[in-house]
């Protein structure tokens, strides 16, 4: 029994210097990589967390605010499953009298140009008398802190109640023009021109030499959600100050995964802005970022030690402040919640799809399942990481405030990600 023992010492012991060996190794490369000239005229936060052991292998800066870009998403990711259900509430409605009232949640995917959902029209085809609430949107079209010169970016549609074609006029030309929505054919101008449409109005510019497709955001005011819902109808519809029932009724949309996977793996602002509002329609009968955001904060993320600044659904804001601890305590939950295969099928795939498909490729199986975030100076990753002993380890991996280019960042970044996959 005692040599038994002896030998379980052993082990352990020889266990335990291995894990302290790999994490001095590691401390090591990670700290040549930061002190490369690429990384010492910037800021740089990384932690890197072992979930089964709930080990910390590496942290510098972890406790540290930095400006997360599209690493946002993670949080409205966080927020999608667990304030929505399985299907999108795609819409709120009543009937008094003839009439059929209805409302939106938020719901982006009624005709988007990629998600194409249709629920809304099917569910109306059939309905003579229709009338649309408007009124239970009461944020800004655009979030806080969002440049304001970029209106007419595809990045940049306007946030609503009731989106409709992903809020965006998609124009491309080869032997003819399309227009989708056809409703903005006759807005669209021929030429060559310094914005893709007009500030205050639907006037849109498309170079006739142009090869490929546009996607310019329209401004969404109710006379032109009115009027596209009735082209898709078929049918002229009334417009209601409020709904005049306070039980209404929800149709059921799109799996909710299906926006979420567009959004974690294309990095889509609109549809996580609207991921948001469509929380918010399950918290209130108002249609509120704040709401959804203040909710998290206040309940399901109320032990994050680094309480982040969260103003957007997307991280187009510069506003937004989160450290890599924060991101990789609620990554860490979502592990817990979410079956690996359906997760990971939600997040970019480095070396093969979405944000991250030309870099971190595996070999021969992928290794980084993650979302990247980026604005300008400012380049940010985190996510899932397997090694090549089977274990996933959840990192964040953020850096901000560089003048070099993104490449070099992201090349020392794969470095550092391939040195964990082979070690540990």
């Amino acid at each position: 029994m005692k040599k038994f023992l002896n030998i379980c010492y052993l082990i352990i012991f020889s266990v335990v210097l291995g894990a302290c060996a790999s994490g001095k190794k590691l401390e090591k490369t990670i700290t040549a990589t930061i002190n490369l000239e690429s990384f010492r005229n910037h800021f740089t936060g990384i932690m890197i967390y072992d979930p089964i052991t709930g080990d910390t292998l590496y942290r510098n800066n972890s406790d540290k605010y930095f400006t997360p870009a599209s690493n946002t998403k993670i949080f409205t990711l966080y927020t999608s499953l667990l304030l929505l259900p399985k299907q999108v509430p795609a819409l709120k409605y009543c009937s008094v009298n003839d009439t059929l009232f209805i409302e939106g949640t938020g719901d982006p995917s009624l005709l988007h140009p990629y998600l194409k959902d249709s629920s809304v029209t099917r569910f109306l085809k059939g309905i003579k008398n229709i009338s649309l609430n408007l009124n239970n949107f009461t944020d800004s079209k655009f979030g806080p802190g969002w440049a304001w010169e970029d209106y007419d970016g595809y990045y940049s549609a306007e946030r609503s109640a009731f989106p409709i074609f992903g809020n965006v006029v998609t124009i491309s030309k080869t032997d003819t023009l399309s227009v989708i929505p056809s409703y903005f054919k006759s807005d669209v101008n021929l030429i060559k021109n310094t914005v893709n449409r007009e500030n205050d109005t639907n006037t849109f510019y498309f170079d006739p030499k142009r090869k490929d497709t546009l996607e310019i955001p329209f401004k969404t005011e109710s006379i032109v959600v009115k009027t596209l819902l009735e082209r898709a109808l078929g049918r002229e519809i009334s417009v209601a100050q409020k709904m005049p029932c306070e039980e209404k009724m929800i149709l059921p949309g799109i799996l909710t995964d299906s926006i979420n996977k567009r959004m974690m793996q294309e990095s889509d602002n609109f549809l996580a802005e609207q991921l948001i509002l469509l929380a918010s329609s399950t918290l209130s009968d108002t249609l509120n970022t704040k709401t959804a955001i203040e909710y998290m904060l206040n309940n399901h993320l109320k032990d994050l030690k680094q309480p982040p600044r969260w103003v957007d659904g997307s991280g187009l804001s510069r506003y937004n402040l989160f450290s890599p601890e924060a991101i990789v305590y609620v990554l860490s939950a979502i592990h817990k919640k979410v079956p690996k295969e359906r997760l990971f099928n939600l997040f970019a795939v480095g070396g093969k799809s979405g944000t991250i498909a030309e870099w971190y490729p595996g070999n021969p199986h992928p290794y980084i399942y993650a979302k990247t975030g980026t604005l300008g100076n400012n380049h940010n990753i985190s996510g899932y990481l397997i090694t090549k002993s089977g274990k996933t380890l959840i990192f964040s991996f953020m850096n901000n405030h560089f003048t070099n280019p993104t490449s070099d960042i992201k090349k020392q970044m794969q470095y550092v990600f391939e040195w964990v996959r082979d070690n540990y």
